[in-house]
């Protein structure tokens, strides 16, 4: 490992951090920990090291001074407590997943018929993507199983036909076609209630709290101007922010046919990978749907990521993967201990009391605003905040109740729109972060997407998709009522 001032600026952070006086409000060991989870951001913003070391290192670090957990023994199960989440295995799993795409073949046909029918431009193929993961959103309820376990696998065939591989030529076309799928995700899941499941969980926290309910149909007519004007928009940004080399390629329209016909007619492995592709996306699907009820098992009979351990187990069943192949795939076990490391440490943010304090302190003060000011004040913090998590859900528990307790107290302030603008912002919080959501860490990890630049791009979506928020969603829900 070469040392450099990338490798010592994380440390720095934490040290200036540690020194500074602890705030009014906090103890010494909250504002400590809060030292540790920043030099582990910085570490990742600037690529001390590998992603997996700097999470590995910071929870290492947080356990060993029990900032969460006094007790040592408790401090280890709090440790190793990211481990079991279902959410880290989804996003192995779906590393898996691309492994059986790509062993068997099925991964490059379909990427090929992509090409075929769209690869003569390259922004046509962004809007297949796009296109790809609207059409499964409003029935699959996990982000992650949606694009990670199934839009992911397919589109990462893509770049390498048109000879754009992960590192110094992901720039030809790899880049925008990874960034375009992820930054499509984040919209979908806010376009309808029933694409990202925090979604409906924020709805109840919402219906305890201020007693409002809002229906499918609601939800969608509340988002659709935006929502509609950001899947267009997606492609065409991404296009001039990623700046692709390939901008047409007539020629590999004509080339990937002569690819298709030299691969023949589907092998054996292809048909099994795509029962199994299809078998995962029914159980997602109707397993995780409270809506549905299938006939002989009701509704809610399998977990998300149980079905991710059945398919991996029958790949392994019939030959299609073998368990070499999970072992070898040094991205998926990088994200692995990366994003556990994460999630376990943002998640230490909340039980430590430091998310509240953030929060109150925050809001009281807007209690005196006019109702406009305060509007938008609650619904930015609420949206950035996110910065300070890994999971959409937990932060919907930990902020939603406090911008409305806050919202509430401010008089002429509609609280439903507050809700509204707060809830559809879940799903178009994911693009800000490597961490902001259950698909970013594969997306990250991709090698398509620089890490710096994963950064970069989240922050200039983000400020897009949340002036959208302000500017269109906004005023229509107070046009419509």
């Amino acid at each position: 490992m070469k040392w450099s001032w990338r490798t010592f600026a994380p440390l720095l952070v934490w040290l200036v951090i540690y020194l500074v006086p602890v705030p009014a409000g906090l103890n010494a060991n909250q504002w400590h920990y809060f030292a540790v989870f920043a030099a582990v951001i910085t570490g990742l913003i600037l690529e001390s090291m590998p992603v997996g070391a700097v999470g590995l290192i910071g929870l290492t670090v947080a356990g060993v001074g029990g900032y969460v957990e006094p007790d040592p023994n408790k401090s280890l199960r709090w440790m190793l407590g990211g481990f079991s989440e279902s959410t880290v295995w989804l996003i192995v799993g779906a590393f898996v997943f691309s492994i059986g795409y790509r062993k068997s073949g099925l991964g490059r046909r379909l990427a090929l018929l992509l090409v075929r029918g769209l690869g003569r431009r390259t922004i046509g193929l962004g809007y297949a993507v796009a296109f790809s993961d609207l059409v499964l959103a409003p029935a699959t309820p996990s982000n992650t199983a949606r694009s990670g376990g199934t839009i992911y696998p397919i589109v990462s065939n893509i770049p390498r036909i048109y000879g754009s591989e992960p590192g110094p030529t992901a720039g030809k076309i790899g880049t925008f076609v990874m960034w375009t799928a992820f930054a499509t995700t984040a919209v979908t899941s806010s376009l309808f209630l029933t694409a990202l499941a925090p979604n409906a969980a924020a709805l109840s926290i919402a219906k305890k709290l201020v007693n409002i309910e809002v229906g499918w149909s609601q939800w969608f007519i509340g988002f659709a101007p935006l929502g509609i004007l950001l899947l267009l928009l997606v492609p065409l940004l991404s296009y001039a922010i990623c700046r692709p080399e390939i901008k047409e390629s007539p020629e590999i329209v004509t080339w990937s046919e002569g690819e298709l016909t030299k691969m023949g007619p589907p092998s054996r492995h292809e048909w099994i990978m795509a029962v199994l592709v299809l078998l995962a996306m029914f159980l997602w699907i109707c397993g995780s749907n409270p809506n549905i009820n299938v006939p002989l098992l009701g509704s809610n009979f399998i977990n998300a990521t149980t079905v991710v351990f059945v398919v991996i187990s029958l790949m392994l069943l019939t030959g299609v993967i073998a368990f070499e192949d999970i072992v070898a795939e040094k991205s998926a076990w990088e994200v692995f201990f990366y994003f556990t490391s994460l999630l376990t440490l943002s998640s230490g943010l909340n039980e430590i009391g430091f998310i509240k304090w953030v929060a109150e302190g925050y809001a009281k003060p807007l209690a005196g605003m006019s109702p406009f000011v305060g509007m938008i004040l609650l619904v930015s913090f609420f949206f950035w905040i996110h910065y300070f998590f890994s999971s959409i859900t937990s932060h919907a528990a930990a902020v939603l109740p406090v911008v409305l307790a806050v919202g509430s107290s401010i008089p002429g302030l509609s609280v439903q729109t507050l809700m509204l603008l707060c809830v559809y912002s879940l799903g178009l919080m994911g693009v800000i972060s490597p961490y902001a959501t259950g698909p970013a860490p594969m997306y990250y990890g991709s090698g398509y997407i620089g890490k710096g630049d994963f950064w970069k791009f989240g922050l200039i979506f983000g400020a897009i998709y949340f002036a959208g928020l302000l500017l269109i969603v906004l005023p229509w829900l107070q046009t419509i009522g």
